[in-house]
């Protein structure tokens, strides 16, 4: 099943009519709170969106069919009827939120919950079937702009070339058909449970957002408990017992644990343990969280430092009717180290010299508000920690740094100030306009310099928001060479508004509204919105633009432009650049693996054109062998114990999900991701050594150093390069 699919399931979604003529069993019902929530973030969107719009009969249209393409995009759920019926409510969903009644909202989740049940029963009941793959048939990969379904015999249809699809990929891949049968049996039996355990705040949540994000792609709602996983992710550190969890096999594992946290240091504990019970306090009594989905799990197993928590574990391998052992953990605070900035070092030869290129990889812009809030004067920043690793590379005599922001999402304005004044010293870094025309300039004036040799920064597709600030700045100012992938092209700025202490209430009931306030600019007077940073040296590109970045969302805000700040650049790197471009093109056609990679994005794009898989299993076969075929040739370094082909083989898709696979194969084959060379690291390096020689050798870029830095010259609609 599409991963689409399953997460719609996951994620929750939404609601129905008020006078809908039907009733559900195990139908959710909207709170008072979560009644009271939506009028409030209705209030305060109107008041403070950077681009507020009346709750009228139009926007109740946008809302609703944003929220009916967030619950069955691919239409693999509803009949036209069913879309003829909810349909009614068309024109009722504003009303609904403005008179704080979100029956109708609620019951077309209840009816969609329900057609996702009746079409993965249908599911289970194909597997017990036989299938004819010598036949001649297809199945659509994307079927939105399809018609819906005129009916269930045409979903059952589409739901059989589904199954027959799951069943041919695990055929492929080797498996028995007995076992093709349990697998896909208990897949679909697990989406059932999935359904069964979705929470009215889950609904509530993805109605919210149908609304918001109909305003703006960015602007959205939070209930209770996806504010603290928000505020976890912000500040890199949570209080636990030191473990990450996934879901195996129906039980909450534990995939890793966190080196020094309380998990590794008990003993007690090892990956692939399976979480059945959890109590709090040495006599606490346990709650059996077996089926429980991973974040109630995780919800009960946090819990304040120097408190207790107990846990009934069913060890690793053991079979499920194997006896229980309870393990006796003291919670301590964690740092997530994983997603904190981390260092290494490239040696790049160039001619008898080899030059050392410092990596600093930046997976967020994390700021712990908590601990600052706190008045903690050691509180995580990412600034703080950039500062420490420049210093020691600085200590190391390192040529060049290179920032690596590859799929960075962003994270906080602040440091993304910080971050840039490391490089570029006191100045500004990017200017704002809020939703009454008002401009303002946000300068480093906290930050120092810590680094004033050559600088790369790498970013793809992935990067966005403060990690495009940090790039354009570093652009704008000729303080380093951008290098990647055109990036997301987020230009605006969200605010968190606590809904709770808007109203000044104790308890956390209303949740948080992450919302657009403003939009910012470069300090060339240009955005990055739609457009993204334009790469001074761009890679060929490993995915489709066109399925990710701003520019893929409907409403998306419009490029725009305003005056320059007034900022001195420097123009040593101007000359430097069409050499460096120049030396990395010749690079990477003689590079196979680039080589590789455009010629997999060439095939992708066909297959993506064709819009069907071939459900034909000679087809698909021959397929699989010239994919195996392909991996073979490139394939380096085969797995220990293993022939190349043998290794080749094992990274085709074994039709199976995360959830089906093996932990120890899983987390073996993660690591050898990890550990795989990086072609676009390791060729962004070379560029940062070809920089830093250029820069003492190429004799414009010498003089232009010496002369100091210069104010830009060039209208920013010149300066900047179209994206």
């Amino acid at each position: 099943m599409k991963k689409q699919l399953l997460h719609f399931l996951i994620a929750a979604t939404l609601s129905f009519c008020a006078n809908v003529a039907f009733a559900l069993p195990n139908a959710l019902a909207p709170t008072t709170e979560q009644s009271q929530a939506a009028h409030l973030s209705a209030e305060v969107v109107a008041r403070f969106h950077y681009r507020a719009q009346p709750l009228d009969a139009a926007m109740s249209d946008k809302i609703f069919e944003r929220y009916l393409k967030s619950l069955d995009p691919e239409k693999f759920f509803f009949t036209k009827a069913d879309i003829d019926l909810i349909s009614q409510q068309r024109s009722k969903l504003a009303s609904a939120i403005v008179g704080e009644n979100l029956t109708a909202p609620f019951a077309i989740f209840n009816l969609y919950a329900q057609r996702v049940s009746e079409r993965f029963t249908y599911a289970r009941s194909q597997t017990k079937e036989t299938f004819d793959f010598s036949k001649e048939d297809s199945f659509q990969v994307d079927r939105e702009k399809q018609a819906w379904p005129s009916s269930v015999d045409e979903l059952h249809t589409l739901w059989r070339k589904q199954v027959k699809n799951d069943w041919l990929r695990l055929k492929l891949a080797g498996m028995a058909a007995p076992a093709i049968a349990e697998t896909l049996d208990k897949r679909y039996d697990n989406s059932l449970q999935e359904v069964a355990r979705v929470t009215p705040e889950e609904a509530f949540e993805t109605f919210m957002n149908a609304y918001t994000m109909a305003i703006d792609p960015h602007t959205n709602y939070m209930g209770p408990r996806a504010t603290q996983e928000f505020d976890i992710a912000m500040s890199l550190s949570l209080e636990g017992i030191g473990a990450t969890m996934s879901q195996k096999g129906g039980y909450n594992t534990i995939r890793e644990m966190v080196a020094g946290g309380p998990a590794i240091r008990s003993g007690k504990l090892r990956v692939g343990d399976r979480i059945v019970a959890v109590g709090q306090g040495a006599d606490g009594v346990m709650v059996d969280v077996e089926g429980w989905r991973l974040n109630e799990t995780i919800g009960l197993i946090r819990g304040p430092a120097d408190s207790t928590v107990l846990l009934d574990i069913l060890p690793a391998g053991a079979l499920p009717n194997a006896g229980r052992r309870r393990v006796t953990i003291v919670r301590k605070k964690i740092d997530l180290a994983d997603a904190a900035a981390k260092k290494t070092m490239i040696s790049v030869p160039d001619g008898a010299a080899t030059r050392q290129i410092g990596v600093i990889t930046l997976p967020t812009f994390y700021r712990d508000f908590e601990a600052e809030q706190r008045g903690e004067k050691d509180f995580r920043s990412v600034t703080r920690d950039v500062a420490v690793l420049l210093a020691e590379l600085k200590a190391a005599k390192a040529d060049g740094v290179l920032i690596d922001l590859r799929n960075n999402g962003g994270g906080s304005l602040t440091e993304a100030i910080g971050l840039t004044g490391l490089f570029t010293g006191k100045g500004p870094v990017l200017q704002q306009r809020d939703a009454r025309g008002k401009i303002i300039v946000d300068s480093n004036t906290a930050t120092a310099a810590a680094w004033d040799g050559p600088v790369g920064v790498l970013i793809n597709r992935g990067s966005a928001s403060a990690s495009e600030i940090f790039a354009a700045a570093v652009q704008d100012y000729g303080r380093g060479t951008v290098i990647g992938e055109r990036s997301f092209g987020k230009g605006t700025v969200q605010s968190t508004i606590n809904l709770d202490q808007l109203v000044k209430q104790q308890k956390p009931e209303f949740g948080e509204l992450k919302m657009t306030t403003a939009q910012f600019f470069r300090i060339n007077g240009g955005t990055t919105q739609l457009r993204g940073v334009q790469p001074d040296i761009a890679f060929p590109s490993s995915i489709d633009d066109d399925d990710r970045g701003e520019s893929g969302f409907d409403n998306a805000l419009p490029w725009s432009q305003i005056k320059p700040a007034t900022y001195a650049a420097s123009g040593a790197l101007k000359p430097v650049i069409p050499v460096l471009m120049k030396r990395s093109e010749t690079r990477i056609k003689a590079n196979p693996e680039f080589i590789n990679i455009e010629g997999d994005m060439t095939r992708f794009m066909l297959k993506k054109k064709a819009n069907v898989i071939s459900l034909n299993e000679a087809n698909r076969r021959k397929e699989r062998e010239a994919q195996l075929t392909r991996l073979t040739a490139r394939l380096t370094s085969p797995n220990p114990g293993m022939t190349r082909t043998e290794s080749a083989r094992a990274m085709l898709d074994d039709g199976l999900d995360s959830n089906e696979r093996d932990l120890g194969i899983e987390l073996a084959a993660g690591l050898a991701q990890k550990e795989a060379k990086d072609v676009y690291l390791q060729e962004a390096a070379h560029i940062v050594s070809d920089q830093a020689g250029l820069l003492k050798t190429n004799t414009e870029a010498v003089t232009a150093k010496a002369a100091g830095k210069q104010l830009p010259t060039k209208p920013v609609a010149e300066a900047m390069t179209p994206g």
